[in-house]
C-alpha cells in the first residue's frame, strides 16, 4: 500500500515510523527528492512531528505522526518555518508602540500599525508558534490542556459546573501566537446589529452598527459566492478567510429542515436578519484553520519595522510616577526580567483575563483590591476586572440515531482521512468537531418582533461521547464518575448534539488578584446562573433543543433523546422545570467568550475603564484593545467582533498620531473633566508635526532566530529603575511622545 508516495526511493524514517514506498511510487519519488532534497524534507517532517507531539502529548492519537508527515509532504511548498513571523532574538530598548498579547486583537493591531513604515512596533507574546496539528479543524479539542493553553480554572461556585472536577469550570485561553484563534472552533459570527447600537447608546460614540460594519467587511475574504455578492454585509479580498465547511454529514441539512418545521427562516446569520437557521461560516482556508496569526501576521513578516518576541511573559506596565503616563513594559524572557519602552503608546491586548490582570499588577484598579495584596496604587479604576461576561451552554444534550453517518472519532480519524486531508484538503478532518449548523431562536422571554434572539443552538453531528470518553471529557473538565454514569453506555455511538447557548446573560462575574506575584494566576469567579432570568432563559433553551429532536427531519434518522438522569438531579421528575433547572447547573459549558472586564464607557460611568477611543482613564499612553472593552457581550461567538475591535482600534491610533495639528491644548484633543478619583497628565504642548523622525531605534534590521525554549521563574530579579531609564530616553518630554487628554 502506498502510504506517502515520493518520500524516498526506499524508505524514510520519520519520528520512529517507517514509511515504505511501493515500486510504482519510487519512480515518481525521484523527481521530487531530487528537486527538494530528501534530507531537508525528512528533517522538516521530523521537526514537525517533534513539535506537535510535544504540544499535545504522545499517545493522544496514534495517527498523529502519519498525519503530520502527510501534511508536510503534500504541502511542502508551504511547509517552511520561515513563512512564520520571525522571533526576534533581542528586543530593542524602545519602540513607538508595544502590543501586549499576540492573540486575535493583538495580531490585527501589529499588522495594521506596521503598515506605517516609520513606526516601530513590538508584539510581545507569552507562547510560541502554532503547529500543523493546530491547523486540523477536527482536532481542536486536543489543544485544550496542551502547552498552547493557559489552562485557567475558575473558583468553585455552587451555581454551575457541578459535573466538573472540583466544581471548577475550565477556561481555555490560547497561549500561542494567534491566541485563542488557534484553539477555537473557527466560527465566524458577528453578533446582532442591536448589540452595537446598544454600545453607542451606553455613551460610546463611533460604535453603532453602521459605524463598525465597515471594519467587519475590511478584514473579511468571503469565499461563498452567494454570500459575497451581498456587498453591504460581506467583504472580499480581506486578510481573513471566511468559508463554508468543506465537509458536512447528512445531518447538517436536516438541521435546517428541522428549523423550517419549527417556523424559522434559513438565513445568513451575518446578514440582514439574525433570527433563523443557517450553515456555519468558518475562518478556514483550503480546509485548514485560518488563525489571525496566519491571516494578519504572516503577510507582514518581512516588514523591518515589526518585531515579534515569543515566549515573553509580560509582568507589568511601567508608568511615570509623576504623570502616570505608560512608558513601557516589564517582561520575563529566557528567565530574565527585562524592560522595554514605548515612545507613543502601550496597548493591552492580552484578553479579558490577561488585560485586567496586568492592569491590577501595574497598580491600576480598585484601590482596596490592590491594597489587599500590597500593590502600590497608580490609578483607582473600580471597573478593572469587573463586569465579567461569558456565554454558557448546556452540554450532553445528545440524540442517538440509527445510521452510521455522524462524526465518530475512531471511524473518522485514520490513514485514509489523513491522506484525504493532506492531498485534497477536504474530508472528515476538515470538520470543526462536527459543528455544522447554527440557529438563533427566541424563547418565551424574548420579543420575537425585535430580531434580537436570546438563544443560540450550536448543532453538531457529534457529541461528548463521540470520542469514547477521551479528549472531550478532558477538555470540558468532567469528572470520570459523571461521564461514566451518564455517557458510558453510549460511547462511540452515532449521535447528533445540540448545545443551547444563552446569548445575553445578566449574571456578572469578576476577577481578583491571588497575590502580587505576576506569575500566579488571578482568581476567577464566573457567577454563572446567579441571576434568575439566566436560569429561565437557559432552561427554555434546553426544552426547545429537546423538542427539535422530535421534528420529522430528525426522526428520519431515528433520533431519540438520551435522557439518562444526571447525578444530583435524580430525585426530580424528568422533563419538569425543576429537573431542567437542576440539569443546567451540572454540565455547564463555557463557550470561552470571556469579555467585559475593562469596560468601555463615558466618563460619567463609574465602572468604565476605557473611553470610546479605548484609552485607559487617567493613564495617558495606555489603551486596551481586546474583548475586555465590550460593555455588553455580543449576540453570538465573539471572535469576529474582537477582530473588528482590533481593526477599529488600529484606525483610532492612526487617526490620532497621523493627524497633523497645531491647535493649542483645549481646542483639539481636549477631553471631559476627569471623573471622581481619576487624574489626568499635565497638558501636553501642541504637536506641530506628526511625521518627525524617530530619535530612538533607528535600526531597521530584522534578526532571524530560532524559537527559544519557554522559561518561567518564580524568583524576583533586580532590574534597572524605570525612572532612571526614562530619564535616559527622555520619554514624555518630546512633543512626538505626548498623549492627548481624553476626548469627549
Amino acid at each position: 500500500m502506498v502510504v506517502v508516495p515520493a518520500l524516498g526511493a526506499a524508505a524514510v524514517s520519520v519520528g520512529g515510523l517507517l514509511f515504505k514506498a511501493s515500486a510504482a511510487s519510487k519512480a515518481a519519488a525521484a523527481a521530487g527528492v531530487a528537486a527538494a532534497g530528501a534530507s531537508k524534507l525528512g528533517l522538516a517532517i521530523a521537526g514537525a512531528i517533534k513539535l506537535a507531539t510535544a504540544v499535545i502529548g504522545v499517545g493522544k492519537l496514534t495517527i498523529l505522526p502519519f498525519l503530520i508527515a502527510a501534511i508536510a509532504y503534500y504541502n511542502y511548498d508551504l511547509f517552511d518555518p520561515e513563512n512564520r513571523p520571525f522571533n526576534v532574538q533581542q528586543v530593542e530598548l524602545a519602540y513607538d508602540f508595544i502590543i501586549i498579547g499576540g492573540g486575535s486583537a493583538g495580531t490585527v493591531l501589529a499588522s495594521r500599525l506596521s503598515e506605517i513604515p516609520h513606526w516601530k512596533i513590538l508584539l510581545l507574546e507569552a507562547g510560541g508558534h502554532e503547529t500543523e496539528i493546530s491547523d486540523v479543524p477536527l482536532l481542536s479539542l486536543y489543544l485544550h490542556k496542551s502547552k498552547m493553553d493557559w489552562k485557567y480554572r475558575t473558583q468553585p461556585q455552587p451555581t454551575a459546573c457541578q459535573a466538573m472536577k472540583d466544581k471548577r469550570c475550565c477556561w481555555t485561553r490560547g497561549k500561542v501566537l494567534g491566541g485563542s484563534s488557534v484553539l477555537n472552533t473557527m466560527l465566524y459570527i458577528r453578533g446582532n446589529k442591536r448589540d452595537f447600537d446598544q454600545w453607542a447608546d451606553f455613551g460610546n460614540p463611533g460604535w453603532s452598527y453602521e459605524e463598525i460594519l465597515p471594519y467587519f467587511r475590511k478584514s473579511e475574504d468571503q469565499r461563498n459566492p452567494y454570500l459575497a455578492r451581498n456587498k453591504r454585509y460581506h467583504g472580499t479580498g480581506g486578510l481573513w478567510t471566511v468559508q463554508d465547511s468543506p465537509y458536512n454529514t447528512p445531518i447538517g441539512p436536516a438541521f435546517l429542515q428541522a428549523g423550517e418545521e419549527m417556523g424559522y427562516d434559513i438565513v445568513d446569520v451575518n446578514g440582514e436578519q439574525q433570527t433563523g437557521f443557517g450553515f456555519y461560516q468558518f475562518n478556514m482556508r483550503r480546509g485548514s484553520r485560518s488563525s489571525t496569526a496566519k491571516s494578519f501576521l504572516r503577510p507582514a513578516r518581512l516588514r523591518p519595522n515589526l518585531h515579534v518576541a515569543l515566549f515573553s511573559h509580560v509582568t507589568k506596565v511601567l508608568t511615570d510616577p509623576h504623570t502616570k503616563r505608560a512608558t513601557g513594559v516589564q517582561f520575563i524572557r529566557d528567565g530574565r526580567l527585562q524592560n522595554v519602552y514605548a515612545t507613543r503608546e502601550v496597548i493591552l491586548s492580552a484578553g479579558a483575563i490577561g488585560s485586567p490582570h496586568l492592569m491590577m499588577l501595574s497598580g491600576i484598579g480598585h484601590a482596596d483590591e490592590l491594597a489587599r495584596v500590597g500593590i502600590p496604587l497608580v490609578q483607582h479604576l473600580a471597573g478593572v476586572g469587573q463586569n465579567l461576561q461569558d456565554h454558557i451552554a448546556v452540554g450532553g444534550i445528545a440524540f442517538l440515531i440509527d445510521y452510521p453517518i455522524s462524526i465518530v472519532m475512531k471511524r473518522m480519524v485514520n490513514i485514509n482521512t489523513a491522506l484525504r486531508y493532506a492531498i485534497t484538503e477536504d474530508g472528515p478532518l476538515t470538520s470543526s468537531i462536527g459543528l455544522e449548523a447554527v440557529a438563533f431562536i427566541n424563547t418565551k422571554y424574548a420579543n420575537a418582533s425585535d430580531d434580537w434572539p436570546d438563544m443560540n443552538f450550536m448543532m453538531t453531528s457529534a457529541s461528548v461521547m463521540s470520542d469514547g470518553g477521551s479528549q472531550v471529557k478532558t477538555a470540558h473538565g468532567l469528572t470520570d464518575e459523571f461521564y461514566q454514569e451518564v455517557f458510558g453506555e453510549v460511547n462511540n455511538r452515532d449521535v447528533f448534539g445540540i448545545f443551547p447557548m444563552m446569548l445575553r446573560p445578566k449574571s456578572r462575574g469578576y476577577i481578583k488578584l491571588a497575590s502580587k506575584n505576576p506569575l500566579r494566576y488571578p482568581l476567577l469567579y464566573h457567577n454563572y446562573l446567579t441571576h434568575p432570568d439566566d436560569v429561565n432563559v437557559l432552561r427554555e433553551g434546553v426544552k426547545a433543543a429537546v423538542a427539535m429532536g422530535e421534528t420529522q427531519a430528525m426522526k428520519r434518522f431515528g433520533a431519540r433523546f438520551w435522557n439518562k438522569p444526571v447525578p444530583n438531579c435524580k430525585h426530580l421528575n424528568l422533563y419538569t422545570d425543576d429537573y431542567w433547572n437542576c440539569f443546567i447547573r451540572q454540565y455547564t459549558m463555557t463557550i470561552y467568550h470571556m469579555s467585559g472586564t475593562a469596560k468601555m464607557g463615558p466618563p460619567t460611568d463609574p465602572w468604565a475603564v476605557v473611553d470610546p477611543q479605548l484609552r485607559v482613564y487617567g493613564i495617558p499612553g495606555l489603551r486596551v484593545i481586546d474583548a475586555s472593552i465590550m460593555p455588553a457581550i455580543t449576540n453570538g461567538n465573539i471572535h469576529a467582533p474582537v477582530v473588528m475591535i482590533g481593526e477599529k482600534g488600529a484606525d483610532m491610533i492612526k487617526q490620532l498620531w497621523l493627524t497633523p495639528t497645531t491647535a493649542p491644548v483645549g481646542v483639539q484633543g481636549q477631553g471631559p473633566s476627569p471623573r471622581q478619583g481619576h487624574s489626568t497628565s499635565p497638558a501636553p504642548p501642541p504637536r506641530t508635526q506628526w511625521r518627525s523622525k524617530r530619535s530612538l531605534n533607528s535600526t531597521e534590521t530584522e534578526t532571524e532566530t530560532k524559537t527559544e525554549t519557554e522559561t518561567e521563574t518564580e524568583t524576583e530579579t533586580e532590574t534597572e529603575p524605570e525612572t532612571e531609564a526614562s530619564e535616559k530616553l527622555d520619554i514624555g518630554t518630546s512633543s512626538v511622545h505626548q498623549w492627548p487628554l481624553p476626548r469627549s
